[in-house]
């Protein structure tokens, strides 16, 4: 499809939606306006009944639960195909080195750009660790910090070399974190079944309100969420990062990424 034609067929578009999105947009509600009492039932019954102070939680990982098992296997899903495509477009023919642009000059980094990559990229880490430990408690949650953590690692490739970045973030690892995340939330799912129970039914002690292990089988299912978008997030900046390298006949010299 040559440029004229997607112009013609992306104005023909505009024209048939863009009465729908006006009236959409005119039938709104005011801000602020409350919409249903869903979230006014969530807040009166989940901290009462599972001892969490985190409603977003409450709604992801106990009320609606069974559908974030569908997004998390989507997620995983996802990162399998982009992965599968990737590899089969680059090959196997690749070496172990960054590709560079015959002529370009590789600038080397300074002292004060691997120092500042590696402070924030630990306290990213370790923020991301937090607000996935703490998903129960305060806003947050497995999936809000299993992404900080994931977005630690491009600050280490910034700030560090192309090989030391492949020896530190481990490809097998990631993916080994992506389907124990998937795994262990199928079978917090799957488990209660077993002694006649519903899917995802709690069948842990609820802890107390506010404590960093309360809201019972809930804790279990947000490490897993974790754990797995940590692990696909990884996996997938890696893909990324590995269309990079260079052919094994690329003519530039094997020097190391300054």
């Amino acid at each position: 499809m040559n440029t004229t034609a997607r112009i013609v067929l992306l104005v023909i578009a505009l024209v048939v939606l863009a009465p729908a999105a006006g009236m959409l947009i005119l039938a709104m509600p005011a801000f602020g306006h409350p919409l249903s009492q869903y979230g006014d039932v969530v807040n009166a019954l989940a901290p009462r009944l599972r001892n969490i102070s985190n409603m977003v939680a409450a709604v992801n990982f106990d009320i609606r639960g069974i559908d974030t098992l569908g997004e998390e296997c989507m997620l995983l899903a996802a990162v399998t195909g982009t992965v599968m495509l990737l590899r089969g477009h680059r090959g196997e023919d690749m070496s172990e080195r960054a590709g560079r642009v015959p002529g370009r000059k590789q600038p080397s980094r300074s002292d004060a750009t691997v120092l500042l990559c590696r402070f924030i990229a630990t306290v990213l880490f370790l923020f991301g660790i937090y607000m996935v430990l703490h998903g129960t408690v305060t806003p947050g949650g497995g999936f809000q910090g299993g992404v900080i953590v994931a977005s630690s690692f491009v600050l280490l490739y910034l700030g560090e070399s192309y090989r030391a970045w492949r020896r530190i973030v481990l490809g097998p690892a990631l993916a080994a974190l992506e389907g124990t995340g998937a795994l262990a939330y199928v079978l917090a799912a799957a488990l209660p079944l077993l002694g006649g129970y519903a899917a995802l039914q709690n069948v842990l002690p609820l802890g107390t309100w506010k404590d960093l292990f309360s809201g019972g089988l809930m804790v279990a299912v947000n490490y897993a969420v974790g754990c797995a978008v940590i692990g696909s997030f990884g996996v997938l900046l890696l893909e990324f990062m590995e269309e990079t390298r260079a052919p094994e006949n690329d003519p530039v010299p094997d020097e190391e990424d300054e």
